[in-house]
C-alpha cells in the first residue's frame, strides 16, 4: 500500500555551520515555538545509471530514522513554489512495485540503483498557533552526502520549512521574512539530492538549452517534443487516478498523431504513420477510462436536474451499480496498458524519432509559409465535412457525419495551436473559433453516446422489474439536446468559416 502527502516547503542555506534559528515567536501568527529534539536520518537515493529521475526533478529514496521511515517518491507539482507530492510505501529491501510503476515512463526498462547516501542530523522545531494547531515544521539539517561506491563526500547545513497539512502557504512567507533578517537566503538547489549530485560530482552532464526554433521543421519538432514530454509526465498522474489525467494524456496522443498527419510535407509519412497508428491504439485504450468518466458525469448531472417526483424507481442506485462495474474494469485495463511492453516501446520510438527526425526538404522552409498552408488545408477539410453533414437528414448517418466533422475540427484546432508561436494573434483567433465548433460537435457526440447508455440502463431496469420511466425521460432530453446543437451549428460555423490566416 502507498499513501500520498502534498508537501509544500522552502529550503534555505544556513549562513554558518553551527547556525541557530532566530527567535521565531516574532513570526506573525506563531503562539508557541516547540523544540522537538534531534533526529538521525539515513537515506539512500535511487536512480537509473544515467540519472533519468534527477533530470525530471524526481527523487526516490529509502530512509530509516524519524517517524516516517520507508520509501519516499517525490513528484514535482510546482517546484518554483516548493510543492511536491510525496508518495510513501513501507520499508522493504527492494524498490516497491507501486513506486517503480510511477516512474516507469521515465526509466522504461532501465534498472534503479543506489546513487547517493545522505546522513542527516535533523534539529526539529514546531511552530503552532494560538489554538495549538501546527502551522509549520522548521528543521535545521546538518547533512553529509556521499556517492554510493565512490569516495567523494560533502557536508553542509540547510534550513527546511515545511507547511503543515492544510496550512496557509502565505505563512511560509512570514517565516521567510524572519529568517532573512537573520542572514538566511533561499537555497539554489531544488533538493538535497540535487545538491549532493552537484557537489560530489556524481551528477550526469546537463544538456545545453535547445536553440530557438526558426524553420518550419524546428517549430513542428518543438510541438512534438512538448507533447511527448506531456505524455511522459502524465503517466504517474494517470496511475494515481488524478482528476483529468487520463483526458490530458489522451489529448497529448491525439496532438502528436494529428501533427504527423497535418505535416506530411515536413515529416516523412513512411516513418511517422506507423508511430501514428500506435498513438491511435494508445488513445483508444485510454478512451475506455475517459469515456466512462465523461459519460457517468453527464448522466449524474441529468439525474440531479430532474425533479424528485420524476425519479421513479432506484434510478441513482442503478446508475451507481452500472458506473462502478465499468470503472473497476476500465481502471485495471488502463494500468495494465501502461505496464505493457507495447506502450513502453511507443515511448522509445517517439524518443528515437525526435532524436533523428525524418525531415523532408519542406522542413527548411520559412515557418509561417508552411504552417499557414497546413492549417488552411485542415480547415478546408473541416468545411467539407460540415457541408456533408448538414446536407443529410437527421438520424444515424448524420450523427456519424457530425462525429467525423468533430475529428476534423480537432485536427484544424491543433494546427492552429502549432502556428501560434509564429503567427500570434491570428492563429489564436483561428484556434478559438475552430475550438468552439469542436466543442459544439463534441457535445452532440456525447449526447449520441449517452442515449446508447440510457437505452442499456432502461433495459437493465426493465429486466429487474423496475420502471424505466426516468431512463426514457432522460433519453428524450438527450435527443432534444442533440437537436439543439444541430440547430446551433450553422451560426457557430459561420464565425469560423473564414480562417483569417496569412503568412504575410
Amino acid at each position: 500500500m502507498a499513501e500520498t502527502k502534498r508537501e509544500i516547503e522552502r529550503k534555505y542555506d544556513a549562513p554558518a555551520e553551527h547556525f541557530r534559528l532566530p527567535d521565531l515567536h516574532k513570526v506573525p501568527g506563531v503562539s508557541e515555538v516547540i523544540d522537538k529534539g534531534v533526529v538521525e536520518l539515513d537515506a539512500v537515493y535511487y536512480d537509473t545509471p544515467d540519472q533519468r529521475l534527477a533530470a525530471h526533478r524526481i527523487t526516490l529514496r529509502r530512509r530509516t530514522g524519524g517517524d516516517d521511515a520507508g520509501w519516499h517518491l517525490k513528484l514535482p507539482v510546482a517546484l518554483s513554489e516548493g510543492i511536491r507530492d510525496e508518495v510513501r510505501a513501507p520499508l522493504s529491501d527492494d524498490v516497491p512495485r507501486v513506486l517503480s510503476g510511477l516512474v516507469r515512463s521515465r526509466i522504461r526498462e532501465s534498472e534503479l540503483v543506489p546513487v547517493v547516501r545522505l546522513l542527516t542530523s535533523r534539529d526539529v522545531t514546531h511552530l503552532t498557533g494560538a489554538d495549538g494547531v501546527l502551522l509549520a515544521e522548521v528543521c535545521v539539517d546538518a547533512v553529509r552526502a556521499e556517492r554510493v561506491g565512490g569516495e567523494n563526500a560533502v557536508a553542509w547545513t540547510e534550513i527546511e520549512v515545511e507547511l503543515a497539512d492544510d496550512g496557509d502557504p502565505e505563512f511560509l512567507g512570514k517565516v521567510e521574512k524572519r529568517l532573512r533578517r537573520a542572514g538566511v537566503e533561499r537555497s539554489a538547489a531544488g533538493s538535497k539530492l540535487a545538491r549532493a549530485l552537484d557537489e560530489t560530482g556524481a551528477g550526469a552532464p546537463r544538456e545545453a538549452p535547445a536553440a530557438a526554433p526558426v524553420t518550419a521543421g524546428d517549430h513542428i519538432l518543438a510541438r512534438l517534443r512538448e507533447q511527448r514530454d506531456i505524455l511522459v509526465e502524465l503517466d504517474p498522474a494517470v496511475r494515481r487516478d488524478l482528476p483529468d489525467a487520463v483526458h490530458q494524456m489522451r489529448v497529448a496522443t491525439r496532438r502528436l498523431r494529428s501533427a504527423f498527419k497535418t505535416y506530411k510535407k515536413v515529416l516523412d509519412p513512411a516513418v511517422t504513420e506507423p508511430v501514428g497508428q500506435e498513438l491511435k491504439w494508445l488513445a483508444g485504450e485510454l478512451g475506455i477510462d475517459r469515456d466512462r468518466e465523461v459519460l457517468t458525469e453527464r448522466l449524474t448531472e441529468r439525474i440531479d436536474a430532474l425533479p424528485r417526483t420524476l425519479l421513479l424507481g432506484p434510478v441513482r442506485g442503478r446508475l451507481r451499480i452500472w458506473a462502478v462495474a465499468r470503472r473497476l474494469g476500465s481502471r485495471r485495463h488502463t494500468v495494465s496498458v501502461l505496464d505493457g511492453k507495447r506502450y513502453l516501446a511507443l515511448l522509445e520510438t517517439l524518443d528515437a524519432l525526435l532524436a533523428d527526425p525524418p525531415l523532408r526538404p519542406a522542413g527548411e522552409r520559412p515557418a509561417a509559409e508552411v504552417l499557414v498552408k497546413a492549417a488552411l488545408k485542415d480547415h478546408a477539410r473541416l468545411a467539407a465535412r460540415i457541408e456533408r453533414a448538414e446536407a443529410l437528414a437527421p438520424g444515424t448517418e448524420r450523427d456519424h457525419a457530425l462525429h467525423d466533422a468533430r475529428k476534423a475540427a480537432k485536427r484544424a484546432r491543433y494546427a492552429g495551436e502549432t502556428a501560434v508561436p509564429v503567427l500570434g494573434k491570428q492563429a489564436k483567433k483561428f484556434t478559438k473559433r475552430v475550438k468552439k465548433v469542436q466543442s459544439l460537435l463534441g457535445d452532440h457526440q456525447d449526447s449520441v453516446v449517452a442515449r446508447e447508455a440510457l437505452r442499456d440502463l432502461a433495459i437493465q431496469a426493465h429486466a429487474a422489474g423496475e420502471t424505466a420511466f426516468a431512463w426514457g425521460l432522460l433519453y428524450g432530453q438527450e435527443q432534444a439536446a442533440a437537436a439543439d446543437r444541430e440547430r446551433e451549428l450553422p451560426k457557430v460555423w459561420n464565425r469560423a468559416a473564414e480562417p483569417g490566416l496569412s503568412a504575410g
